[in-house]
């Protein structure tokens, strides 16, 4: 396999994946957002190819971070909400719970995988695959790890930079290029996982200040707090990339840019969504409770619509890709593991299955299979219903799973799901959801039941879920 695509065994390429935190497809100028700055991303991405058909696994955070690690559909995994989960106790049906509130012990992470190929393996920044000793990433594969949540007076476990007054994001970077520095010699995966540009919004002010005098564009929010948290973490790509460059590793580098959910709109409970530290920068007005924009996708985080699903996706590797190419390659999440395995030369492990496909024939030839099926499972509610996916091709199917409606799109000539197509396209409408439910079978995938404490006056109450400690 490894000689196939002509690497030596004793060169292999260091790996380095960047993974950002609700950053909307659409929030990156490189894919056409004309308010936010991100110079050091374009450059990546002229570097490098852009993808304009990823998607994560799940519009959530812990799911589609389980299937990068595991290389499976979340479904599969058994982490289908975020860690611990959306709850309403009085709701029609009662939603499925992770069978495991963490990434289960016996899953070999890719983390893992490579540390066994003989690479030096690091994780630092978000995890949210449970926070007991046995599930920390320094458990689950990686030589060295800090895990990390916020934005300033941060805690690390393990602690780290105590009473630092960096921002996480520069912190994350500094654990970054030390690693680099430490490991300049052997081959090495840095996962760098951040939490911009999750909630509550925060960024420095004088970040918030440039954007703040900026002319805000038509028909976007042009949140300063929301614009000035993009480019905190586009100083960290350029940082990393800057690292790189010096320590004569870029050629032999592969960087991935990726997010692990679809942009937020609003905050699902309406309450605002700034830190209440800048809840002044935007007093009496509805930014406090708007972030962003995914237009022209539909809806939100928390939805199987394009916009809970679709995004950015940016490859660099200058030994092998050629620079500034766009690629519309269907890509999941659970493609990474496969993909980052056949890059290192890395053997499969026994007895996990893997739901991806290799990228490699998308990066290195531009050849991908068109008419490929991706699959997508969320029954709980968030920002939408409990509802299923599947795309084939252009044509796209959503099952809303408490009613069994059908919808069906074709993403080529509707990329803003905006036309039902089902009824005018029977016999798709019955392949997709064919397809569907074979695959949810497959999985194993779990689905919401009647709950007989349902009260419809009641219903949109959110509870504390169950598994919550």
């Amino acid at each position: 396999m490894i000689a196939s695509i002509g690497y030596a065994q004793n060169n292999k390429p260091n790996i380095v994946f960047i993974l950002a935190d609700d950053l909307g497809w659409a929030d990156l100028p490189v894919y056409g957002n004309s308010f936010n700055e991100a110079p050091n991303i374009d450059r990546l991405a002229s570097e490098g190819i852009r993808f304009t058909n990823a998607y994560a696994a799940c519009p959530v955070s812990s799911p589609t971070r389980a299937s990068i690690q595991s290389g499976q559909y979340p479904a599969r995994v058994g982490v289908i909400d975020f860690i611990p989960g959306h709850w309403r106790p009085f709701e029609e049906v009662i939603v499925p719970k992770n069978r495991t509130q963490y990434l289960p012990e016996e899953m070999v992470t890719i983390g893992e995988a490579l540390k066994n190929a003989g690479y030096a393996t690091g994780y630092f920044g978000k995890w949210h695959l449970g926070d007991d000793r046995e599930h920390h990433p320094l458990n689950q594969g990686y030589d060295e790890a800090n895990v990390g949540q916020g934005y300033y007076n941060v805690r690390f476990n393990p602690p780290r930079e105590m009473n630092s007054p960096k921002r996480l994001s520069e912190l994350l970077t500094d654990f970054g290029e030390s690693f680099i520095e430490d490991n300049k010699d052997n081959p090495f995966f840095l996962f760098i996982a951040h939490y911009d540009v999750h909630v509550q919004l925060d960024a420095d002010m004088d970040l918030i200040d440039k954007y703040l005098k900026k002319k805000r564009k038509d028909n976007y929010p042009s949140n300063a707090v929301y614009a000035a948290m993009i480019e905190h973490l586009d100083r960290s790509v350029g940082r990393i990339m800057h690292k790189l460059d010096e320590a004569g590793l870029s050629d032999n580098t592969i960087i991935v840019f990726f997010s692990d959910n679809g942009g937020l709109i609003g905050r699902f409970d309406k309450i605002p969504l700034l830190a209440d530290s800048k809840l002044e920068v935007y007093k009496d007005s509805p930014l406090q409770y708007i972030a962003s924009s995914n237009a022209p996708l539909r809806a939100e985080k928390g939805t199987v619509y394009e916009g809970g699903i679709r995004e950015p996706l940016i490859v660099k590797w200058p030994a092998k890709i050629k620079k500034g190419g766009v690629n519309e390659a269907l890509v999941t999440s659970v493609d990474f593991y496969p993909t980052l395995l056949e890059i290192a030369g890395a053997e499969k492990p026994k007895g996990q299955i893997l739901d991806g496909k290799s990228l490699l024939p998308a990066l290195l030839e531009n050849t991908f299979d068109p008419e490929r099926a991706i699959f997508w499972h969320y029954p709980v509610y968030h920002h939408d219903v409990p509802a299923g996916a599947v795309r084939k091709g252009d044509w796209k199917l959503i099952e809303k799973q408490v009613t069994g409606k059908v919808s069906l799109y074709n993403l080529r000539a509707d990329i803003s799901e905006a036309m039902d197509l089902a009824e005018l396209y029977p016999e798709k409408t019955t392949e997709l959801k064919t397809l569907l439910k074979n695959w949810q079978k497959e999985v194993q995938a779990e689905f919401p039941v009647l709950n007989p404490e349902f009260d419809e006056t009641r219903r949109f109450e959110w509870g504390v879920h169950p598994d919550r400690r």
